[in-house]
């Protein structure tokens, strides 16, 4: 079989990690309330569980002491 050269790499591990969190009735109101205005947003009825980790992603993204931090540590 020949080797090709492409423009991306191998994919990274894409599996999914199960967590398991306890939140405050109060946060599960605003996550419910997100979810509904996503859905009004975008006309999909995504439920809370698949919004979670993009909102936590972007969170992430978007925390530039913790990208400083992270640089910090040679992660």
């Amino acid at each position: 079989m020949t080797k090709h050269q492409l423009k991306i790499g191998p994919l990274p591990d894409r599996t999914p990690t199960k967590l398991s969190i306890a939140i405050s009735p109060d946060l599960q109101a605003d996550l419910a309330d997100y979810a509904a205005v996503y859905r009004e947003t975008y006309g999909d009825d995504a439920p809370v569980a698949a919004l979670v980790p993009h909102m936590l992603s972007a969170f992430l993204a978007g925390d530039a002491g913790f990208r400083r931090a992270r640089k910090a540590l040679g992660s």
